[in-house]
């Protein structure tokens, strides 16, 4: 592979197409379903970002492009030489033109249509103006002033993980080990320590901490799925509890709280100690359950703070981009 870099903590999983002198730092995330990943020559994902690409949504990213820290890209079209600040968050379905700039914690809705040469900041995100020649100088400087774009060469990665291979790192904390079902599925750079119980068929993606040291438990249900990156941990004298067939999207912090059946936490969410999430609730991408915070069943949770935005009248299902098993 040419010029390709990838740190030996990054992980690639599925078919993803790569152009020359890709960069991908450590901690950071590329899965892709079915063959629907591919980043142009000389683009960077820095560290602990998440990327992922699906059928109904692949994740197409042009040339020189770079990626702050914390990202999180789920089925979206980026253009050439754009600038992602740290902790952007972009939905499926959304596209972004050439030589794009986003500010920190930008997140961009499914569906949004960013045109080129834009500036956008905000949750959701908002082009404030169109580039300055200033901004057009700060890209060439951050690309060795040098905007040119060459022809895509493309290198595959394929990787599938197996059954067999649940490598994720397990860890004692005084008496108390993990406890976790034989059918659930670990991923190898996952860590999970101390007081943590893991129900039958769940999955612990890439990058995943579990930390029920002295604070704890952790009981995570069945059919449970925990997503890239995401860090679950808890204060003392609580107790963090998941419920069967919940989701939790890549990227998210989630401490001392329950969390009820069907439930899904889209990416990059923080739920804090001492609240509770009901049922059949989904949790919008970015938001923050404060602590203490308190809601019944079948809500659409927004915001930060999060509020109730509306009511789910059906069973809500598992999203495209979690882990097909």
């Amino acid at each position: 592979m040419e010029n390709i870099k990838i740190d030996d903590s990054a992980r690639l999983l599925g078919k993803i197409r790569l152009g020359k002198d890709v960069y991908v730092a450590q901690g950071s995330v590329l899965r892709s379903v079915d063959d629907s990943v591919t980043i142009g020559n000389r683009s960077w994902v820095l560290e602990n970002s998440v990327l992922v690409g699906t059928p109904d949504n692949p994740l197409k990213v042009g040339s020189k492009t770079v990626f702050g820290h914390k990202c999180v890209a789920l089925g979206t079209e980026i253009g050439d030489l754009c600038e992602i600040g740290n902790g952007v968050i972009f939905l499926p379905g959304s596209r972004i033109g050439n030589m794009c700039i986003f500010g920190e914690g930008t997140i961009i809705p499914s569906g949004c249509v960013i045109p080129d040469e834009s500036v956008v900041v905000g949750r959701p995100g908002r082009i404030i103006r169109k580039l300055t020649p200033e901004d057009k100088q700060m890209i060439a400087r951050m690309r060795g002033n040098d905007l040119s774009l060459s022809t895509y060469d493309e290198n595959i990665v394929s990787n599938e993980p197996k059954e067999g291979e649940k490598m994720g790192r397990l860890y004692e904390y005084g008496d108390k080990y993990p406890l976790i079902d034989d059918s659930a599925f670990i991923y190898d750079s996952a860590e999970i320590t101390g007081d943590v119980v893991i129900g039958s068929n769940s999955v612990i993606a890439s990058g995943v901490k579990i930390i029920g040291n002295s604070h704890g438990p952790v009981k995570i249900g069945c059919n449970v799925q925990i997503l890239e990156n995401s860090v679950l941990h808890l204060l003392p004298d609580n107790e963090l509890i998941i419920e069967d067939n919940v989701t939790i999207g890549p990227g998210c912090i989630i401490h001392g709280t329950t969390i009820g059946a069907f439930s899904i936490i889209e990416s990059g969410s923080i739920v804090c100690d001492y609240s509770k999430i009901g049922k059949n609730t989904l949790v919008k991408s970015g938001s923050l359950i404060k602590q203490r915070s308190i809601f019944s069943d079948n809500k659409t949770l927004e915001g930060f703070p999060a509020k109730s935005t509306g009511e789910n009248t059906e069973t809500l299902k598992r999203p495209s981009w979690a882990i097909l098993k």
